[in-house]
């Protein structure tokens, strides 16, 4: 079965792997792990790295230029709506007007879990403000909806807490979400390792995005690589339909649709 380009924001990316920029040894080991990795579209905290606002610290765009890949940046270490909305602001003054953002707004410092209230009340105005919103939030299917409907171009639940390594903890959640959405669903924040990403992929996610999966790995290069087969595998795998899961090696026992 022949498969289409993720459509993000009315653009296609050929890769549905998505990665951030943070937690790196150096600029160069970030730059060749996104590479190796093959994502298009790059996130980048703009609280905590330098992407012009600080001249005498290293540029994160001389190494990831914007004329490679597509520069998310995003509002994490925001903890209340008027902080996000503030953060995109300054996103878009310093990527020369780009609209398109990554929106969390977090609950607390210890679980790092959205904070939906606030999210919703930044949605809300960034949206107004001709953003192109890309939302992170919890696996709630009813938030999920909510979210798209406000006009988000795509809604990102989380398959577990961010930097937990934990891999998708509510599969039948996310499966939920998937139902009903008309935009891409990225699981974003949990992965730990290549076999989380192709189930997110496998469920039939659109993408996923990860940071310190790859960024904390033993070897992030060798992580990146294996990220980007997964990803490739789980979409393929979805695309060709799983056999039904059964007892015994005999149709007498089917079990298609449970989770493992």
């Amino acid at each position: 079965m022949s498969d289409k380009k993720i459509e993000i924001a009315g653009v296609e990316y050929g890769s549905r792997l998505l990665v951030g920029t943070g937690k790196y040894k150096s600029m160069e080991e970030t730059r060749e792990a996104i590479v190796t990795s093959g994502a298009e579209i790059v996130t980048v905290a703009i609280r905590r790295t330098n992407i012009g606002q600080n001249a005498d610290e290293p540029n994160l765009l001389d190494y990831v230029s914007p004329d490679e890949f597509t520069m998310l940046p995003n509002t994490a270490g925001c903890y209340t709506a008027e902080d996000a909305i503030r953060t995109c602001r300054l996103a878009r003054e310093l990527l020369d007007g780009h609209s398109l953002v990554k929106l969390e707004v977090l609950g607390d410092q210890k679980t790092l879990y959205p904070n939906v209230v606030e999210t919703l009340k930044a949605a809300e105005v960034l949206i107004k403000e001709d953003f192109q919103v890309m939302v992170y939030t919890s696996d709630d299917p009813i938030i999920a909806k909510d979210l798209e409907d406000m006009g988000c171009v795509s809604v990102m639940p989380l398959a577990a807490p961010i930097g937990s390594g934990l891999g998708i903890r509510n599969p039948y959640n996310i499966r939920m979400i998937l139902e009903d959405a008309k935009v891409p669903i990225i699981v974003d924040a949990g992965v730990g390792t290549a076999s989380d990403a192709a189930i997110a992929m496998e469920l039939g996610c659109d993408g996923v995005l990860m940071n310190t999966a790859i960024a904390a790995a033993q070897d992030p290069i060798l992580m990146a690589s294996a990220m980007k087969k997964a990803i490739e595998a789980g979409r393929e795998a979805y695309l060709a339909g799983r056999m039904p899961r059964k007892l015994y090696a005999s149709a007498s026992s089917p079990i298609d649709g449970t989770f493992f």
